[in-house]
């Protein structure tokens, strides 16, 4: 059945890319609602839909906007929360344009949701199930959806500093593999892009408080990594907050090579552009061990 948060949950914080202060809160909506961001800071047309027909492609982070131009950006670690959470429908209240970015993975996001524990609505979950291959190219990068019983995501990085070199993971996350395996991962950046993007007025808040920063062989965190191939789990994690974006449970297999929000929008969009490589299955009660967040437990999050 679908499901929404029992209570309001709240979490403060700074914005990775404005550095401005922000305030999040996740309200419990009905059955149907989707996932939906409000900004308190705006009168009028302050709703804005979590969805990829409502993102505006950008290089460092995931950016949804409305038709009156109201926008809210970097809501990727949050989206993987909930969708790995098994959260349905939930009214994100935000008082800036930025989701905080606490420790820069999604890890007390899903500490908060299983903490305050999820409510059974009355209505089944409408998956979209992947039909036949769908992909999509941009360079060097790539990224393909292909049909499988449940969401799998294979994702493959290589990166020149040998820090992180190339790496390469596949995980199946029905049955809550995000919250032991992903949740905790953290976005990371090379030096040499850090010192240009704050040179360029941008990732104003990042720090070594919220952001894994290497450079060439070097990890200028003092604690290192939390997993040998953190870079990759990251990158699943992203993954899987943009592909959140569809609107309904995915089941099939995610590939991406060198890819990125833009790339994983552009797949969505691909596949939505194409009626025979997708349908909507109503899942029976049995299937519920498809998907993302289903089984888990409060006592889960204890390794985080």
């Amino acid at each position: 059945m679908q499901t929404t948060v029992r209570n309001v949950i709240r979490f403060s914080g700074v914005g990775l890319h404005s550095g401005r202060s922000a305030r999040l809160s996740i309200h419990p909506a009905p059955a149907h609602h989707g996932i939906w961001f409000r900004r308190t800071d705006f009168d009028g047309n302050n709703m804005i839909a979590a969805r990829h027909d409502a993102v505006e492609l950008s290089p460092l982070c995931t950016m949804l906007v409305n038709e009156a131009g109201v926008s809210v950006s970097t809501v990727e670690h949050v989206m993987a929360a909930l969708t790995g959470c098994g959260v349905h429908n939930a009214i994100l209240e935000i008082d800036g344009p930025e989701v905080p970015i606490l420790d820069g993975s999604a890890a007390d996001f899903v500490r908060a949701i299983l903490r305050i524990g999820t409510r059974r609505l009355d209505a089944p979950v409408h998956a979209i199930e992947v039909l036949r291959r769908v992909q999509v190219t941009d360079g060097s990068a790539s990224a393909m959806l292909t049909p499988a019983e449940e969401l799998e995501i294979d994702v493959s990085i290589d990166f020149a500093d040998p820090a992180i070199g190339h790496q390469h993971k596949v995980l199946r996350l029905s049955n809550g593999t995000f919250v032991r395996e992903l949740c905790d991962s953290r976005t990371f950046c090379r030096r040499a892009d850090v010192d240009a993007m704050q040179a360029a007025g941008k990732a104003l808040g990042g720090s070594l408080l919220n952001a894994v920063v290497v450079n060439g062989e070097r990890v200028e965190n003092p604690e290192g990594f939390r997993h040998a191939d953190e870079a990759v789990r990251h990158k699943m994690l992203d993954a899987l907050g943009d592909l959140a974006l569809a609107g309904a449970p995915i089941l099939g297999r995610y590939t991406g090579i060198r890819s990125g929000h833009a790339t994983t929008n552009r797949l969505l969009r691909a596949l939505f552009a194409d009626p025979l490589a997708y349908r909507i299955r109503t899942l029976a009660p049995h299937e519920a061990r498809l998907l993302p967040g289903a089984g888990l437990e409060k006592d889960v999050f204890a390794h985080l």
